[in-house]
């Protein structure tokens, strides 16, 4: 029925729903990317699993978001219940046997997984202005920004890299717009705010060092099995730019990272992308054209990449052309939006004259899809009426306690554990301050002959000597007020708190 070149996805019927035929993806295409659309309840996260576990057999790395739990259990041995086994009579899986997949277990947080962690260098001024939602000007100030960084020499890692960069872009503005453009004060006090927002939102969690590496999420186990690496996405969701933005990040470093290789025989990663929707959902023109490019050419990179989502509309019609392999589950059409999505949906699949693919789609049951995977010579099947073949995984979430004991025999356990913080532009930016007190204090003391006693930063403490003729800040002045306002002010506070809070708690 099928061989190792191919993952069998279920069984086509013919019109008086007898079976047919094995609808099967053929590995050597795995990388033309695919579809999986429906809506809620119709058999979605089921059709991603059985995908994951038919890569993982055949030795190809998966990575996959989890947004409801469901998926973690594809780490257990499924059970043989009543429908289950039902549905592999129906569609000829025998035999149909059982099994649990290597998986590793991820999560922004590292509540639930290992934590994953992105400098902000790697993130880059273009997704970071997405994460931030920020305006054309703000967005400008970023990339100043990022080139001051660059020239400058500066690192930056982590939150506080970035923060301490832009209130010293701040107090420079003035030197800054005459050489970059204009770098405005309350732009930059903008980009901050919302920076104070993402930390407070958990973000800080994911900026810094170990950054993850991509040869983590690329393992295969001593069996030739690939390794599942399964993101979990439930509290991640509640910041829904911040998951989009992750996921947009990892699919740029794998294209960035991976060489070209051309088509093989099976691909190196597949790429899942569930609830699709929210990575193009307001986007600007500019992201959405490099996602597309980036879609177009990692293929030959060896990566296959997913888009999951409840409606094929939630895709730009440039990134939906490059969508090969389809799985359409159900749609509702009772808002004209929904009717447009059912006629999207049927227009994109080669038609099959035994049934109106349009009707169809309204009237599968759960379990039940449109299929169209590439045949030979990647041309698209015609779209065939299937029942999707059950998992061998447990269908449903894994207990907290199941969960730990995977983490803890991960091949990954303790690599990513301890954040790490070297030094970067925020230090940096603290030495230069240093250093620039010191010499103001060195000069203050020589122009006073050694006769008195100054505190850095204020002249004349004790009302005598001379003092600065202008009122003009020297270089050394405005760097310190620089870093004095960036680290004083929420490092410092954030200190305070800290000893405050002990202490109260204590009583």
């Amino acid at each position: 029925m099928v061989d190792e070149t191919s993952i069998f996805i279920g069984a086509s019927r013919k019109p008086d729903d007898s079976y047919q035929r094995a609808e099967e993806l053929l590995l050597r295409y795995g990388n033309r990317h695919g579809l999986v659309t429906g809506a809620t309840g119709t058999g979605k996260t089921v059709s991603l699993q059985i995908l994951a576990e038919g890569f993982s057999n055949a030795g190809v790395p998966v990575f996959c978001a989890d947004i409801k739990g469901d998926l973690s259990g594809i780490s257990m041995m499924g059970e043989a219940k009543d429908f289950l086994v039902k549905r592999a009579e129906q569609v000829k899986l025998d035999p149909y046997q059982f099994q649990e997949f290597p998986v590793i277990f991820w999560d922004l947080f590292g509540e639930q997984g290992h934590p994953i962690r992105a400098t902000i260098s790697e993130m880059g001024p273009l997704l970071l202005s997405r994460l931030m939602n920020l305006t054309e000007a703000q967005e400008g100030v970023m990339n100043i920004a990022f080139r001051i960084a660059d020239e400058e020499g500066l690192l930056l890692l982590d939150l506080k890299d970035l923060q301490a960069l832009l209130a010293n872009m701040a107090d420079r503005a003035d030197q800054l717009s005459a050489r970059y453009g204009n770098v405005t004060k309350p732009s930059v006090g903008a980009i901050q705010r919302t920076l104070l927002v993402l930390e407070s939102q958990g973000a800080a969690n994911f900026f810094g060092e170990p950054a993850l590496r991509i040869a983590d999420i690329m393992r295969t186990t001593r069996d030739g099995r690939g390794a599942i690496s399964v993101l979990a996405a439930d509290k991640l969701m509640m910041n829904p730019r911040l998951y989009a933005t992750f996921l947009l990040w990892l699919m740029s470093e794998l294209f960035e990272e991976l060489p070209e290789v051309g088509d093989l025989d099976r691909p190196k990663l597949v790429f899942f992308f569930d609830e699709a929707h929210l990575l193009f959902e307001d986007a600007p023109k500019v992201l959405i054209d490099r996602v597309e490019q980036v879609v177009r050419l990692i293929r030959s990179k060896g990566v296959g990449v997913y888009f999951v989502t409840q409606n094929p509309l939630d895709i730009p019609e440039k990134v939906l052309a490059q969508l090969g392999n389809r799985v359409q589950h159900a749609l509702r059409a009772y808002t004209p939006r929904e009717q447009q999505a059912v006629r999207t949906a049927a227009e994109t699949f080669r038609p099959n004259p035994d049934f109106d693919c349009a009707t169809a789609i309204t009237q599968l049951a759960t379990g039940e899809a449109l299929v169209s995977m590439l045949e030979d010579k990647g041309v698209p099947a015609m779209v065939q009426r299937t029942l999707i073949r059950p998992p061998s995984s447990r269908l449903g979430p894994i207990t907290p306690d199941e969960r730990r004991k995977i983490i803890a025999e991960s091949p990954v356990a303790g690599q990513y554990d301890d954040a790490v913080d070297r030094e970067s532009a925020f230090e940096m930016l603290q030495k230069k301050a240093k250093e620039a007190q010191d010499a103001e204090a060195q000069a203050q003391q020589q122009n006073s002959g050694g006769s008195r006693w100054t505190i850095p930063g204020f002249d004349d403490v004790l009302g005598t000597g001379n003092r600065r003729s202008s009122n003009r800040q020297t270089v050394a002045e405005a760097a310190i007020k620089s870093v004095v306002r960036s680290v004083g002010s929420s490092v410092g506070r954030a200190i305070v708190r800290g000893i405050l809070g002990s202490l109260a708690r204590g009583r």
